[in-house]
């Protein structure tokens, strides 16, 4: 049973939410809070942070190794990126603190050691290994010896390498382990969002999965929810004009409660994989065929085909049992309009 703070992760349930702050603070802790309270208020069951500081992630070095050439972050260093876009060491206190006063579920994304530390000395219910990581075996082993859930993208992962990062985890007696299927694309195009491969990553890898979701809109969310997904993360943000670095592929408050509303009614819509009908149908049986008489007959009369119709409303005979019907005898009088019934023929 995957769990995160005492809520089960699981088909029997309504996906799990996830919005990913990232670094849609930009650079104030005063707007991290304003966006957890929004994605308290808009039905997220956790908010995310990312823990980092532009050193743990990389170094300062203007070489080209290090140049980031295209897409949303066009001309920056690494170091310049993450300078920018980290969430402060000294903030994760008081934004832990803060969730859990409005009753939100707090995690982060680890990038070294010293931030597992950090997280753990704040009773982090859970880790998440980012795409980019899933490849650092030593940040996995450590992560997974604080024995606490772990959620892992497979954004750019091979297969073998998804199995490598799952073998680490359960080396150390991990079984909460709970694999994203991810397009690692800021924004990911919708036409390449491959859901059938998270089917495939649950039934290979034996664990729960969900969509860590970087599209433009909450369709592929809902389909992956109608595939398997127990939770879905989205990037979240206050609002797109004010231009964060993830800002542009990111939701804001009233889209995030769509996504809770409508991945929740896909869920209800699935139902149990078994044969029932719904009770909703149940007064509409009065509306299928039957067998009317539409004539009078005195009693001893041999019916025949002009006697009987396979009509609506369905309070007689069900239909299949026309040609049965057709020259039997009826033991009463019977009037135009009533449902014909066994009890009424001479068997």
């Amino acid at each position: 049973m995957y769990k995160i703070a005492n809520r089960e992760l699981s088909q029997s349930y309504p996906p799990y939410i996830i919005a990913e702050l990232s670094a849609n603070h930009n650079g104030s802790i005063d707007r991290a809070k304003q966006s957890i309270l929004a994605a308290k208020k808009s039905g997220a069951h956790a908010v995310k942070l990312q823990t980092y500081t532009a050193d743990s992630m990389t170094i300062d070095c203007d070489r080209d190794d290090f140049k980031i050439t295209g897409g949303l972050w066009d001309g920056y260093t690494l170091y310049q990126l993450y300078t920018e876009a980290h969430t402060p060491y000294e903030w994760h206190e008081e934004l832990f603190r803060y969730a859990r006063e409005i009753g939100i579920t707090i995690f982060s994304s680890p990038f070294d050691e010293t931030a597992i530390d950090l997280l753990q000395r704040l009773d982090a219910p859970a880790y998440k290994v980012a795409s980019f990581e899933l490849n650092d075996h030593p940040l996995i082993e450590r992560i997974a010896e604080t024995q606490k859930p772990i959620l892992m993208s497979t954004g750019m992962a091979s297969e073998s390498e998804i199995g490598d990062a799952v073998e680490v985890a359960r080396r150390s007696g991990i079984k909460n382990i709970l694999l994203f299927h991810c397009i690692s694309s800021y924004p990911a195009p919708l036409d390449q969002c491959n859901l059938n491969n998270m089917v495939y990553i649950k039934k290979t890898f034996n664990v729960e999965v969900g969509l860590s979701d970087h599209t433009l809109t909450n369709t592929a969310a809902i389909s992956a929810v109608a595939l398997g997904a127990v939770a879905i993360e989205k990037h979240f943000t206050m609002s797109r004009l004010e231009k964060g670095p993830d800002s542009t592929f990111s939701l804001e408050p009233d889209e995030l409660s769509a996504l809770v509303n409508d991945t929740r009614d896909a869920w209800l819509a699935l139902g149990r994989e078994e044969f029932s009908r719904p009770d909703a149908e149940t007064a509409n049986k009065a509306f299928r065929r039957s067998l009317y008489f539409v004539r009078d007959l005195p009693s001893g009369t041999t019916i025949s085909k002009d006697d009987v119709r396979r009509i609506r409303p369905g309070f007689g005979l069900a239909s299949k049992h026309y040609s049965e019907v057709i020259g039997k005898t009826v033991k009463r009088d019977i009037a135009r309009g009533e449902p014909v019934k066994w009890s009424d023929l001479e068997i």
